[in-house]
């Protein structure tokens, strides 16, 4: 009875207050989907005119992109002060993306001839759908081939143009060439510079956080464009194939990822309802890159080093798609079956060879899918089949395309959050204690991203522990006149 009359236990030391779920960004995302999914059934038409929201969110989020890759990856590597190190972590990580890659596509060819999603296939496209195909076609065969990526996806023609373009890739670079410059300066140089550059990411997040208020709202009108769009002809094989492709995903995620993870000593699924926030408003865009600022604060506040964070989830948006790679060798499979042809093993092996290339650079944005399958089928045609077959091909998936975009986005954002963690884990720059604690009350990161990407200040920078100088950022570091020179690692 005395125990029954007590007053209630305050909460433990440390540990953020619970919110009200009308303050949550996720509840706010959820209400949005269901909207959007409602408006979608009951007023097709007016629902076709909403993706203008969807498409403004992402257009004002890819205004941001470029410099948010810029500040991390230069921020990431100039504070490692030794580019050798960097280096070391770059190959890890590029490694890691194209072991990846091969086995994301090779699930994708196991998958395509297992259930034939496309065999027997009776359907037509319309006119609507070959005219939006050929486009693909022709946007994705104008220059193929590594001379083409190298010269016109990679390599910078001047500074600002990648930033004006939003190719990633190309500020990857940028971002490279300027962190190692700055590692070679002195040591008081060096940490004034990345100050400087901190400081600059700063109001960068402060624009995110003006942005991100709009995101229910893109929920909204991007699903109930999706709703209204989807079209129901052949619903039996491109149903097949939505099934087969989310079921695919769910296997790589489930297995694959889930392997690497218990490797790493974490659960992928405590991972995915840590970013479950995330998760819901890639569904309601269609597009990872949307949260990719957020992604930076919450797996460094999760226990992963700035350093790792920094370099590996900007590098792996552009090198680590494995639900775009599922999607390419599934779907060129599907419009091979389609067209009733088929493809030998070796063939297969060729593609999907081929699409190790092209899947590298394939924006997280809407659409992106789709042309980089165009370019694929196009740079491997010729013997196999003909430009007007491959824009028949196309014609017959751009109606469920963007139900399709959903997947590949969340897959390739569940994948780098997973590769983030795991090569940190590798590279001996995992708080594991941090992330089990994170991972077991994802509550825990809330105050990191309140400041970062709510309504709160933003002058003071996220810190885990504020007796612990390893996990200040880098403008902290250098004001202070010391820099972390070995990460901290917990049993």
């Amino acid at each position: 009875m005395a125990e029954a009359a007590a007053p209630p236990q305050a909460a433990a030391p440390g540990a953020p207050p619970k919110k009200r779920l009308v303050t949550q960004l996720w509840f706010w995302v959820l209400i949005g989907i269901a909207l959007g999914i409602l408006v979608g059934l009951v007023a097709p038409g007016f629902a076709r005119q909403l993706k203008i929201l969807a498409d403004l969110f992402i257009q004002l989020i890819k205004v941001v992109i470029g410099p948010v890759i810029f500040c991390t990856v230069v921020v990431g590597i100039a504070s490692l002060g030794n580019l050798a190190r960097a280096g070391g972590l770059a190959l890890k990580a590029l490694g890691y993306f194209l072991v990846a890659t091969v086995i994301a596509l090779f699930l994708g060819l196991l998958a395509g001839n297992l259930v034939s999603p496309g065999s027997g296939f009776q359907g037509q496209p319309s006119q609507a759908q070959l005219d939006a195909a050929n486009k693909s076609v022709e946007t994705g065969s104008e220059e193929t081939g590594l001379s083409a990526f190298l010269q016109n996806e990679l390599f910078p023609t001047s500074f600002l143009q990648p930033f004006v373009d939003n190719k990633v890739l190309q500020v990857l670079v940028l971002a490279i060439l300027t962190a190692c410059s700055i590692s070679m300066l002195s040591t008081r140089m060096r940490e004034r510079a990345v100050a400087a550059i901190d400081g600059i990411a700063k109001v960068i997040f402060g624009i995110i956080k003006i942005i991100m208020w709009a995101a229910p709202l893109a929920a909204f009108g991007g699903m109930a464009f999706t709703v209204a769009a989807f079209g129901a002809s052949s619903l039996a094989n491109l149903g097949l194939l939505m099934l087969t492709f989310w079921g695919t995903c769910a296997i790589f995620i489930g297995v694959v990822l889930g392997t690497v993870s218990a490797w790493a000593g974490f659960n992928v699924f405590k991972l995915i309802r840590l970013i479950k926030d995330e998760l819901l408003i890639i569904v309601g865009t269609s597009s990872s890159e949307t949260v990719l600022p957020r992604f930076l604060t919450k797996l460094e506040s999760a226990g992963a080093s700035r350093q790792t964070v920094g370099l590996v989830i900007p590098t792996g948006y552009s090198f680590n798609l494995d639900g775009t790679c599922i999607y390419l060798t599934l779907g060129a499979l599907f419009i091979i079956q389609a067209g009733g042809e088929q493809l030998g093993v070796g063939a297969q092996i060729g593609l999907a060879a081929l699409m190790v290339l092209t899947s590298k650079g394939a924006a997280g944005v809407t659409g992106a899918g789709l042309v980089t399958l165009a370019a694929s089928l196009q740079a491997f045609g010729g013997q196999f089949f003909s430009p007007e077959a491959i824009a028949v091909g196309i014609a017959l998936i751009v109606g469920i395309d963007r139900v399709m975009s959903e997947g590949r986005a969340l897959t390739n954002a569940i994948g780098n959050c997973v590769a983030t963690l795991v090569i940190a884990r590798w590279n001996g720059e995992l708080d594991r204690e941090r992330l089990r604690a994170v991972l077991d009350d994802p509550s825990l990161v809330e105050d990191d991203m309140e400041l970062h990407h709510g309504s709160g200040p933003d002058d003071e920078a996220p810190v885990h522990d504020a007796d612990v100088p390893e996990q200040r950022t880098a403008a902290e570091t250098a004001e202070n006149g010391a820099r972390r020179e070995q990460p901290v690692t917990r049993a």
